[in-house]
């Protein structure tokens, strides 16, 4: 992992203090030492310890489960009233609840680094529960959303901050584990239903360029054909059971590319998935569209869900279309005898309303996630299309750059 973290300018590192997260932050902070000599050794904060399960600790998963059935279905199911009544000394029991205290404790911790750290480069050695705690507290999500995200070992996430906490918060990246071994981190225990790979299509002259493209039917420029192809490399090991697109020239052509590798698919296309209509605006910088539009395009960078395209959609109608095609695919490829794992390939706006859709936001977190060109995120539904999906990981880009962050043209949509 530290290898993999070479070449980012980090300014401090912090940790849990208990002895894999410590052991692992110093592995790591000496692996960067080598390109920064000034980093210094990482501190420690009891508010990054992992979650307190009293009842459990020490046991295996399977034991807990078999031990307290119904508190273990709790903590997969509604972990924002998961409760274990703990003894206490004179034979009573007090109610504690795990979860709750946890987003309190990473709530704590944001707000002290933060104050501490303005305008800097952190890294930030944790747990798994800590950490999914910590990405939810950042983009505002309580601890019902606890399970909608997987942490595995030695993963990176990247979240770039506005600020203090409440600010916006982007997810730059999530739970990326290639730098590991195997391009995708591995499914939950006892996982049945299907996994679905979404991927954002490859640049386009107009992303390069900056100019809204919408539903102009842009093909991809010669490095958006590299980027399919590297991420076509990226999943090569990947076994494949179906395949589907955005009609659009540009994430047709990604996904043709990309089954290169798996030739015996059929690629589907899906009217519903194609990009946001821009209306007046496609076809323009921004610099006249704030010529023409004075005002607006401010507000679609900060309230994005108050603008209606002029000619255009807006996200409330971005959604329910993107939404509903999601759906009829998981539905599609759920309750099988075997998992299935789809490849779907679409665009900017509509794959940030699918993420956001995953953990229940709506289109006033658009621009929590970003994505790049190529870029290949991660959904997991457990037992198929009834059950609670889960961000597995997100904005996958190191394939195109070789890098944890992403560095693909950032564009216009």
């Amino acid at each position: 992992m530290g290898q993999a973290l070479a070449g980012i300018p980090f300014d401090a590192v912090w940790a849990s203090p208990f002895k894999r997260a410590r052991k692992t932050s110093e592995i790591i902070t000496a692996e960067l030492q080598k390109n920064l000599p000034g980093l210094t050794e990482p501190s420690f904060s009891d508010h990054l310890k992992e979650i307190s399960l009293p009842l459990w600790e020490g046991m295996p998963f399977t034991e807990a489960e078999a031990r307290y059935p119904e508190t273990f279905i709790q903590w997969r199911t509604d972990p924002a009233n998961f409760r274990m009544a703990v003894p206490r000394p004179d034979g009573s029991t007090v109610d504690f609840y795990p979860i709750r205290e946890l987003y309190q404790q990473a709530t704590r911790f944001w707000r002290e680094l933060l104050a501490e750290h303005q305008g800097q480069t952190i890294l930030v050695v944790a747990h798994s529960a800590i950490n999914r705690a910590l990405i939810s507290t950042a983009i505002e999500l309580g601890p019902e959303r606890f399970n909608s995200f997987n942490q595995a070992n030695c993963n990176i996430s990247v979240l770039n901050f506005d600020g203090k906490l409440g600010s916006p918060v982007q997810v730059e990246a999530m739970n990326l584990t290639s730098h590991m071994g195997a391009p995708l981190p591995d499914m939950r225990r006892g996982h049945q239903g299907p996994r679905l790979l979404l991927v954002r299509h490859g640049e386009t002259e107009w992303n390069r360029q900056g100019r809204f493209q919408g539903q102009i039917d842009i093909p991809l420029n010669d490095n958006g054909r590299a980027q399919g192809a590297k991420a076509g490399e990226f999943l090569q090991t990947v076994t494949l059971d179906a395949a589907y697109t955005s009609f659009m020239a540009r994430p047709k052509e990604t996904a043709a590319i990309i089954l290169q590798q798996h030739p015996d698919l059929t690629l589907h296309s899906v009217e519903e998935l194609q990009e946001i209509s821009h209306g007046e605006w496609e076809g323009l910088y921004e610099a006249e569209i704030e010529s023409s539009y004075p005002g607006m395009l401010e507000q679609w960078q900060q309230a994005p869900e108050t603008v209606q395209m002029p000619g255009g959609e807006n996200l409330e109608q971005v959604w329910q279309r993107s939404i509903a095609a999601w759906k009829k695919i998981v539905a599609a490829h759920s309750g099988g005898d075997t998992v299935q794992t789809v490849l779907v390939v679409a665009h900017d706006a509509v794959n940030k309303a699918l993420l956001c859709h995953v953990l229940g936001l709506g289109p006033a977190s658009f621009w929590r996630f970003k994505q790049g060109n190529g870029a290949v995120s991660v959904i997991d539904y457990p037992n198929g299309i009834d059950s609670a999906p889960v961000l597995t990981a997100a904005n996958i880009t190191i394939h195109l750059s070789g890098s944890v962050l992403d560095k693909t043209a950032a564009g216009a949509l």
